[in-house]
């Protein structure tokens, strides 16, 4: 039979299983609980550092895509904005901002870079020629070889190889090498030279290049932009920007065959050869000399007329040289001076001082002291100009020749020459 004492024992030992149990499953709570609270708090950290390092970068990379705040105090105000491609600008510039972007993206894969090389005789002393050395220690030799190299431009012409430079870029190079503007290096070899108007036609082997295409260089105006595109000073294709400053320029004694474009764009050593383009992207020249106390532009270049390249061109293509009217006269400007001592009183034309003996104007009848007034009806008023209208006349053809003889009248019939080639 149980006491009361050992119930109570009984009851006390069953209260405390209960109350340990409780306790085991409300830390179990506590325990459930504080994990699911440190995850918690681990996402909402790493959200809100993903969300401000992602403001971050909008704000300093994107800042338009922010709401913009409201500000206080003084406003600038915007009176007037232009509208993209608003104004005079040029076609396809960016807000209507003048651009030559097309003329030159259209002429500047024809212009290519000359490279040349030649082997130079060095002179020896001129104590070696004494004949007293040479007795006591022989003759040594000539002198030594170098090798020199130079560069220039060039414009092709033709896509089957073809390429239009100056004759001073290539006279008596032993190889040449043409560089075109996407890298691509070819060998050249002289189709043909003249000298008289310093250009010369290369040719290389190769097929579909990028010609340029010919403009008219008559059409040309005073103040009409224009481009000279080439490779001065060997720092790689440069395009500068100018206007034509003068046209017919004569006189200058660089050629014998002149009728210069004068341009103030940009011309450097390196761009002899080079393109001289106008607003469209058209060839109206090649650039071939600058007038220069320093070496460098000052902004006085000149180039020579396509009009006068294509004919060289064409005739280097045709039979491999230049052939030109020549009648054997020596001409003169007529002076104040010359006028007066000569009897010629207000005559316009070209005083010829000298006929060649048995040449055409021999033959046709032209005497010293006469004034050629025309030649084929166009008139002549300087020893340039005759030069240059006898030269275009094809040999063994008939011209007719205008002079004043005593202050009459006369027309002449002169069969053209073949121009000698020069010494």
């Amino acid at each position: 039979m149980v006491g009361p004492a050992a119930c109570r024992a009984r009851r006390d030992r069953a209260h405390g299983r209960l109350f340990v149990q409780r306790k085991e499953a409300l830390n179990a709570a506590l325990d459930l609980l504080q994990f699911h609270m440190l995850r918690f708090w681990l996402i909402f950290a790493q959200a809100t550092t993903i969300a401000v390092a992602g403001l971050f970068v909008v704000s300093t990379f994107h800042p338009e895509w922010l709401p913009q705040r409201a500000t206080t105090g003084p406003q600038l105000a915007v009176v007037q904005q232009a509208a993209p491609g608003a104004g005079g600008g040029a076609s396809g510039a960016p807000g209507g901002r003048a651009s030559l972007h097309e003329a030159v993206a259209r002429a500047t894969p024809s212009v290519v870079n000359v490279f040349t090389s030649k082997d130079i005789r060095t002179p020896r002393h001129p104590l070696l020629d004494d004949p007293l050395f040479r007795r006591f220690f022989g003759d040594p030799g000539g002198g030594e070889t170098q090798r020199a190299n130079s560069l220039g431009s060039g414009v092709i012409v033709s896509p089957n190889g073809y390429i239009l430079t100056n004759n001073h870029v290539v006279e008596a190079a032993d190889e040449i090498e043409v560089a075109l503007p996407n890298g691509r290096k070819l060998v050249a070899h002289v189709a043909g030279n003249d000298p008289d108007t310093d250009l010369a036609v290369l040719r290389v082997d190769a097929a579909n290049l990028p010609a340029m295409t010919f403009g008219a260089s008559d059409a040309l105006r005073v103040g009409d932009t224009v481009l000279a595109i080439g490779n001065p000073f060997g720092v790689g294709q440069t395009v500068t920007s100018g206007i034509v400053s003068a046209l017919g320029r004569v006189g200058l004694g660089i050629n014998t065959f002149e009728n210069f474009i004068q341009t103030d764009a940009a011309i450097n050593p390196g761009n002899s050869g080079g393109a001289l383009i106008d607003a469209q992207g058209n060839l109206v020249g090649i650039n071939t000399a600058i007038y220069s106390r320093s070496g460098g532009s000052m902004g006085i270049g000149f180039a020579i007329p396509v009009s006068t390249a294509r004919m060289v061109l064409e005739q280097i293509v045709k039979t491999g040289a230049v052939t030109r009217g020549w009648i054997g006269v020596e001409v003169q400007e007529i002076t104040p001076q010359l006028a007066e001592a000569a009897g010629l009183g207000a005559a316009k034309g070209t005083f010829i001082a000298g006929v060649l003996r048995g040449g055409p104007a021999d033959r046709g009848s032209v005497k010293p002291g006469d004034v050629l007034v025309a030649v084929e009806g166009q008139a002549v008023t300087n020893p340039a100009e005759v030069l240059n209208r006898i030269a275009v006349l094809a040999p063994g053809t008939q011209a007719k020749l205008t002079v004043l003889r005593k202050g009459e009248t006369v027309e002449v019939t002169v069969k053209i020459g073949l121009r000698p080639k020069p010494q």
